[in-house]
């Protein structure tokens, strides 16, 4: 049986790639150290034999005893609301947590996988983005520290690659979407649905006109085992190209969910990407995937699991998590 290391095990991503693994039939070794994952996430998954959890911190030094086949590296605060209460935190795991975890895989021979972002890109300049594209990135605004830790992990990851010979692979994620995502994360659909659930107006920062281009957790998670397995090293695009402005993705939510809140706009944030889109020529050519999931179909689905939130849970999860 395959052994594979997921960091951030307990997160909306790490807990969909856990379910994936397992249903490969690989023994997974779950680590988070719990400050933005949540155990709900993976507690269906603990009286198993093939799962291990370590509630640890990654950008400590790690040990797994026994012999290691992947390791894939998903640790980190995801969403601005996060990594501008975090920020040092949100820097550790992206220097010194893909640190540890090259040096393990060195160690057990292991190929090693990481979540990069489209966020590497910045404010990007190009559009739609593609990986020969370099980004436009403000390195000391709020952003930053978020930006420049999954910039900082892709270049430690080639240098291994390059140096020791490890086995590794680069994905860049796009903004992705579906149940396990938390309420409170400030990320713009578990806003707007929190925010229709409960019956408040929707809240778009700026005048609406952004884009963003939304995958389903589901085709994310293929691309990602198919870059894993592929022969391929250098960054991968995995993201849906199609793409909606937020104000039109915002009437989207409130035709979803049946309500007649009005849509308020407040002040943009500093350095906001004005254009998100993937080009993913790259990810049909080598790995033959691109999205299969509907928006239409994933929303309905994202909706079902956030409806099914008690409503102590739904008001709960609204207020901004401390750290």
């Amino acid at each position: 049986m395959k052994r594979i290391l997921i960091t951030g095990g307990a997160g909306f991503l790490g807990s969909h790639l856990c379910d994936r693994f397992i249903k490969e039939g690989y023994h997974v070794i779950a680590m988070d150290n719990l400050i933005t994952g949540d155990l709900r996430n993976i507690e269906h998954l603990f009286k198993l034999e093939n799962f291990e959890f370590y509630h640890h911190d990654v950008s400590k030094f790690i040990h797994v005893p026994g012999d290691l086949d992947y390791i894939l590296h998903f640790a980190s605060p995801a969403s601005p609301i996060d990594y501008l209460k975090i920020p040092i935190q949100t820097l550790k795991v992206g220097s010194l947590g893909i640190h540890n975890c090259l040096g393990l895989a060195r160690v057990k021979n292991a190929r090693v996988l990481i979540a990069s972002t489209s966020e590497v890109y910045g404010d990007p300049l190009v559009h739609p983005q593609n990986e020969d594209y370099w980004g436009h990135v403000n390195p000391v605004g709020p952003r930053g520290v978020y930006d420049e830790a999954k910039r900082f992990q892709e270049a430690m990851t080639m240098a291994y690659h390059t140096y020791h010979g490890v086995e590794t692979r680069i994905v860049r994620i796009f903004n992705t979407y579906g149940p396990r995502m938390r309420l409170n994360d400030g990320r713009v659909l578990p806003a707007f649905i929190g925010q229709a659930l409960r019956g408040e107006d929707l809240t778009v920062f700026g005048d609406g006109s952004q884009t963003r281009s939304f995958c389903f957790v589901d085709d994310l998670v293929e691309g990602i085992y198919r870059l894993l397995h592929s022969d391929y090293a250098q960054p991968v695009n995995v993201g849906n190209p199609n793409e909606i402005t937020i104000g039109e993705f915002a009437e989207e939510i409130i035709k979803l969910t049946g309500t007649d809140q009005k849509v308020i706009y407040k002040d943009l944030p500093k350095d906001d990407p004005k254009q998100r889109k993937p080009d993913i020529t790259r990810a049909k050519e080598i790995l033959d995937w691109e999205p299969k999931v509907d928006r239409s179909e994933g929303l309905k689905l994202t909706y079902e699991y956030f409806k099914g939130f008690s409503k102590e849970r739904l008001y709960d999860e609204a207020k901004h998590r401390e750290f």
